[in-house]
Protein backbone atom coordinates (compact mmCIF):
# COMPACT_ATOMS: atom_id res chain seq x y z
CA UNK A 1 0.00 0.00 0.00
CA UNK A 2 3.23 2.04 0.62
CA UNK A 3 4.28 1.69 -2.91
CA UNK A 4 0.73 2.60 -4.52
CA UNK A 5 0.55 5.78 -2.25
CA UNK A 6 3.88 7.05 -3.39
CA UNK A 7 3.05 5.93 -7.53
CA UNK A 8 -0.10 7.41 -6.87
CA UNK A 9 1.69 10.77 -5.58
CA UNK A 10 3.60 11.14 -8.57
CA UNK A 11 0.65 11.79 -11.08
CA UNK A 12 0.96 14.86 -11.99
CA UNK A 13 -2.06 15.41 -14.12
CA UNK A 14 -5.60 13.71 -13.98
CA UNK A 15 -8.30 13.89 -16.32
CA UNK A 16 -10.90 12.69 -14.32
CA UNK A 17 -9.25 13.13 -10.59
CA UNK A 18 -12.29 11.72 -8.09
CA UNK A 19 -10.86 8.10 -8.39
CA UNK A 20 -7.24 9.44 -8.05
CA UNK A 21 -8.05 11.02 -4.57
CA UNK A 22 -10.12 7.63 -3.69
CA UNK A 23 -7.50 5.63 -4.19
CA UNK A 24 -4.82 8.30 -2.43
CA UNK A 25 -7.11 7.99 0.53
CA UNK A 26 -7.40 4.38 0.85
CA UNK A 27 -3.55 3.64 0.20
CA UNK A 28 -2.50 6.68 2.59
CA UNK A 29 -5.53 4.81 5.53
CA UNK A 30 -4.46 1.30 4.69
CA UNK A 31 -0.52 2.38 5.29
CA UNK A 32 -1.10 3.93 8.68
CA UNK A 33 -3.56 1.77 9.63
CA UNK A 34 -0.94 -1.11 8.97
CA UNK A 35 1.88 0.61 11.17
CA UNK A 36 -1.15 0.88 14.00
CA UNK A 37 -1.72 -2.33 13.92
CA UNK A 38 1.99 -3.60 14.00
CA UNK A 39 2.44 -1.42 16.79
CA UNK A 40 -0.47 -3.21 18.90
CA UNK A 41 1.27 -6.57 18.40
CA UNK A 42 5.13 -4.74 19.22
CA UNK A 43 3.85 -2.88 22.26
CA UNK A 44 2.50 -4.09 25.92
CA UNK A 45 -0.80 -2.92 24.82
CA UNK A 46 -1.16 -6.45 22.63
CA UNK A 47 -0.77 -7.88 26.55
CA UNK A 48 -3.01 -5.50 28.54
CA UNK A 49 -6.03 -5.50 25.86
CA UNK A 50 -5.59 -9.62 24.88
CA UNK A 51 -4.61 -11.74 22.50
CA UNK A 52 -8.40 -12.51 21.04
CA UNK A 53 -8.93 -8.76 21.08
CA UNK A 54 -6.44 -7.55 19.17
CA UNK A 55 -6.59 -10.62 16.81
CA UNK A 56 -10.32 -9.93 16.41
CA UNK A 57 -9.44 -6.03 15.58
CA UNK A 58 -7.05 -7.20 13.36
CA UNK A 59 -9.47 -9.45 11.29
CA UNK A 60 -11.82 -6.81 10.71
CA UNK A 61 -9.71 -4.11 10.10
CA UNK A 62 -7.64 -6.31 7.81
CA UNK A 63 -10.65 -7.01 6.06
CA UNK A 64 -12.53 -3.36 6.21
CA UNK A 65 -9.29 -1.97 4.15
CA UNK A 66 -8.90 -5.31 1.63
CA UNK A 67 -12.29 -4.94 0.31
CA UNK A 68 -12.11 -0.78 0.04
CA UNK A 69 -8.57 -1.12 -1.34
CA UNK A 70 -9.79 -3.65 -4.06
CA UNK A 71 -13.05 -0.85 -5.07
CA UNK A 72 -10.50 2.24 -4.94
CA UNK A 73 -7.89 0.02 -6.92
CA UNK A 74 -11.23 -0.88 -9.74
CA UNK A 75 -12.47 3.07 -9.73
CA UNK A 76 -8.63 4.09 -9.84
CA UNK A 77 -8.03 1.99 -13.13
CA UNK A 78 -11.23 2.55 -14.72
CA UNK A 79 -10.75 6.29 -14.33
CA UNK A 80 -7.11 6.79 -14.91
CA UNK A 81 -5.70 8.41 -18.12
CA UNK A 82 -3.24 5.47 -18.52
CA UNK A 83 0.14 7.22 -17.44
CA UNK A 84 2.82 4.71 -16.70
CA UNK A 85 2.38 6.03 -13.07
CA UNK A 86 -1.08 5.69 -13.07
CA UNK A 87 -0.53 2.03 -14.27
CA UNK A 88 2.24 1.23 -11.65
CA UNK A 89 -0.05 2.78 -9.06
CA UNK A 90 -3.14 0.17 -10.05
CA UNK A 91 -1.09 -2.35 -10.54
CA UNK A 92 0.43 -1.76 -6.34
CA UNK A 93 -2.81 -0.97 -5.28
CA UNK A 94 -4.39 -4.67 -6.90
CA UNK A 95 -1.41 -6.75 -5.08
CA UNK A 96 -1.58 -4.56 -2.02
CA UNK A 97 -5.70 -5.97 -2.27
CA UNK A 98 -4.40 -9.14 -2.72
CA UNK A 99 -1.69 -9.06 0.50
CA UNK A 100 -4.59 -7.57 2.85
CA UNK A 101 -6.86 -10.32 1.35
CA UNK A 102 -4.63 -13.25 1.80
CA UNK A 103 -4.11 -12.08 5.24
CA UNK A 104 -7.65 -12.66 5.43
CA UNK A 105 -7.77 -15.81 4.42
CA UNK A 106 -4.83 -16.87 6.44
CA UNK A 107 -6.01 -15.29 9.68
CA UNK A 108 -9.58 -16.93 9.26
CA UNK A 109 -8.38 -20.69 9.26
CA UNK A 110 -5.68 -20.16 12.13
CA UNK A 111 -9.04 -19.13 13.84
CA UNK A 112 -10.55 -22.01 13.02
CA UNK A 113 -7.76 -23.93 13.55
CA UNK A 114 -6.99 -22.85 17.07
CA UNK A 115 -11.17 -23.83 17.67
CA UNK A 116 -10.81 -26.89 16.88
CA UNK A 117 -7.51 -27.62 18.66
CA UNK A 118 -8.95 -25.61 21.44
CA UNK A 119 -11.95 -28.17 21.96
CA UNK A 120 -11.66 -30.49 24.38
CA UNK A 121 -12.38 -33.92 24.17
CA UNK A 122 -13.60 -33.77 27.92
CA UNK A 123 -15.61 -31.06 28.16
CA UNK A 124 -17.06 -31.46 31.55
CA UNK A 125 -13.10 -30.83 32.68
CA UNK A 126 -13.65 -34.29 34.48
CA UNK A 127 -10.66 -36.24 35.16
CA UNK A 128 -10.91 -39.81 34.38
CA UNK A 129 -9.62 -42.71 36.43
CA UNK A 130 -6.21 -42.70 33.66
CA UNK A 131 -5.91 -39.17 34.34
CA UNK A 132 -5.17 -39.46 37.65
CA UNK A 133 -1.93 -41.74 37.52
CA UNK A 134 1.41 -40.55 37.29
CA UNK A 135 3.07 -41.11 33.96
CA UNK A 136 6.44 -42.98 34.89
CA UNK A 137 4.82 -44.69 37.68
CA UNK A 138 7.45 -47.08 39.59
CA UNK A 139 6.62 -50.55 40.87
Amino acid sequence: SLLAFIFEEIVEECIACGGLYFFEFTSCSAFLLSLLILCLYCTDVYETLGEDKVQKVNFWAVLGVGVVFVLASVVFAATSFGLAFEKAACVFGFFASGAFLAEIITEYFHSRKRNINGCSENPANTQGATENQPLNKQS
